[in-house]
């Protein structure tokens, strides 16, 4: 009897937290494990905002896959492999990677170009297109004197002193 209320009150609760997802927009995956529990894994803007915590999808909700390697190569003031190293720690080649910070600004694209720097690289906009993130992530590693200093992810490359 207690077993069949535990199983209906899960089910109730799991039910409850589906509609809370679903009312924030957020895509759901519900996966019941060998004990019975469920696990709800969410994200936001169709996989672009894997934290879950974007207002807003200024990027879309269609993720843009693209090869990081021939995106690095457009660009020869940077070395390769310092480039690559930090777009795929930044977005993981998703061209349309988004993530709200917690002052409410958003770093989106292939490098992961803050909102801040949108008016001075991209006329505002985000730049969301793979040559618009380009040329604000040439511009940002130009501001930097030519390294990666104002990536979040520089220390995880080790490069945030060099280019």
């Amino acid at each position: 009897m207690i077993r069949s209320y535990s199983r209906k009150l899960t089910t109730l609760v799991t039910l409850l937290l589906i509609t809370i997802a679903l009312s924030n927009s957020l895509e759901i995956l519900v996966e019941t494990n060998t004990t019975g529990t469920y696990n709800l894994t969410g994200s936001k803007c169709g996989g672009n905002c894997p934290s879950g915590r974007c207002s807003s999808c200024p990027c879309g909700s269609s993720k843009s896959m693209v090869s990081i390697s021939s995106m690095c190569k457009q660009f020869s003031g940077w070395k390769q492999s310092s480039c690559e190293c930090i777009a795929k720690h930044e977005s993981g080649g998703n061209a349309h990677a988004m993530l709200q910070n917690g002052d409410g600004s958003f770093d989106v694209g292939l490098w992961q170009v803050n909102s801040r720097n949108w008016a001075s690289c991209s006329g505002g906009k985000a730049p969301c297109s793979t040559s618009a993130n380009l040329a604000c992530a040439k511009k940002v590693f130009g501001w930097g004197r030519n390294t990666w200093k104002y990536w979040a992810t520089c220390s995880k490359c080790g490069v945030c002193n060099s280019n």
